[in-house]
């Protein structure tokens, strides 16, 4: 039985739980997320493709797959310093409730929030002193995740359209075409910033290195066909 390796590219369904309660935070199937309360309209639901190893999942489920076999379904407990890691009191702070009043926000407690670019979450409201937690909304707490190993991606274009979507680009968006000899060309729709091209392609090449090279174009905008002129009609003489 094939089994999985690190590097390996890996088809998988998954849901994931917190140990305590039995809520569910994140899973890849539609129903599941619909009859668990979590379920977003623009959240592209189906299997996930992850290269293992490369911390595209959290690290303990990452380490916990390697030598799983395709084909089965797992049941994997994570403690917190394998998931989202243990609470920080640092990351526990007081800050002034006017700083929220000045952007006209009302905090209250569960209130997400944004603070100089740090996303946390409101604890406690009292008088002019408002705590807030930067710290990962599952920090501290074990967690267990449902995994069922589909397959093993060994087609290079699947890699890369995989990579891409791990980066935020859809698979919709761009066409990847793959040479014989190894090499990539991936089209874009528009015209893309040459240090957005730079990451990509080491992220590429440092993640797929049966991938030789990587070449970035745009996609030809249709030429619009000429319109078809009337004849002209011959302009009459003016009568003497």
């Amino acid at each position: 039985m094939e089994t999985i390796k690190e590097n390996d590219f890996v088809e998988l369904d998954y849901t994931g739980r917190v140990v305590d309660g039995g809520e569910v935070f994140d899973t890849t199937s539609a129903s599941v997320a619909k009859e668990s309360g979590i379920f977003d309209e623009h959240m592209a639901y189906g299997p996930a493709v992850v290269c293992i190893g490369k911390r595209h999942l959290v690290i303990g489920l990452d380490k916990q797959l390697v030598g799983k076999e395709i084909g089965k379904s797992y049941t994997i407990k994570l403690p917190a310093e394998e998931a989202f890691g243990k609470k920080n009191g640092k990351l526990i702070q007081l800050v002034s409730t006017a700083k929220f009043r000045q952007q006209q926000m009302t905090p209250f407690p569960g209130m997400r929030v944004n603070i100089d670019g740090i996303v946390g979450t409101v604890r406690t409201v009292a008088g002019g002193r408002t705590i807030v937690d930067f710290n990962h909304p599952l920090s501290g707490k074990e967690i267990e995740y449902e995994v069922t190993v589909k397959r093993i991606i060994a087609d290079l274009s699947e890699k890369i359209n995989a990579m891409l979507r791990l980066v935020g680009i859809s698979a919709n968006a761009v066409k990847v075409s793959v040479t014989t000899d190894g090499s990539a060309s991936i089209e874009f729709p528009q015209e893309v910033p040459e240090e957005l091209k730079k990451d990509m392609e080491e992220k590429l090449k440092s993640t797929i290195p049966e991938l030789k090279g990587v070449s970035f174009t745009v996609k030809a905008a249709k030429s619009e066909e000429p319109q078809k002129q009337e004849p002209q009609q011959p302009q009459s003489s003016p009568q003497p």
